[in-house]
């Protein structure tokens, strides 16, 4: 009798423990995934040939989004941004201000899906027309694995790095001639 007791009271405790661990594994889950946001965005106004898809990049590099930027022909800007919704906030702020030579710049976001095998922010066709750079490359930054975020001063740094291991050697020269 005092065995049954002893075997019933054991199969209580696993449950009982299974179902806490079950319970923790699901709230976790689901707390991370309501962090994870993405917005598509256009911005319109003076956002083209003045480094805009630049700031938006450095953006994504601080706060460790996903995403794209690229030029339309009508002269806006597209861009989707993927990650942390505090961070997003973050760079929706900075891209809502602008650089130093934009202007009336206007930005329309929605809620976009969140595409959970996006680990990459890609500017698509980027060229400099201040560093007379025609030809067009693709900046890519890779998430940083840990998720972390990054100074702005640090995100310059990567950006630089991206550059340099972009563009080609002359390309890289008159990038490497004035900073951004």
């Amino acid at each position: 009798m005092m065995r049954f007791k002893l075997l019933s009271g054991m199969k209580y405790l696993l449950r009982s423990v299974f179902a806490a661990f079950l319970f923790c594994f699901t709230v976790s889950t689901a707390a991370s995934y309501a962090e994870t946001a993405a917005v598509s965005g256009v911005v319109s106004g003076r956002v083209q040939q003045v480094g805009f898809r630049a700031m938006i990049l450095k953006q994504a590099i601080c706060g460790n989004l996903a995403g794209t930027a690229r030029n339309l022909e009508d002269g806006t800007v597209q861009f989707l941004l993927q990650g942390d919704r505090d961070r997003i906030e973050q760079a929706l702020a900075a891209i809502r201000k602008g650089t130093s030579k934009s202007a009336d710049v206007k930005v329309v976001t929605s809620p976009a899906p969140i595409d959970a095998n996006l680990k990459t922010f890609t500017v698509s066709a980027w060229t400099s027309s201040s560093r007379k750079i025609v030809n067009p490359y693709d900046l890519v930054f890779d998430l940083r694995p840990d998720n972390s975020s990054v100074s702005q001063q640090e995100s310059r740094k990567i950006y630089r790095g991206i550059l340099n291991s972009t563009l080609n050697a002359e390309d890289s020269q008159k990038s490497n001639r004035k900073r951004n």
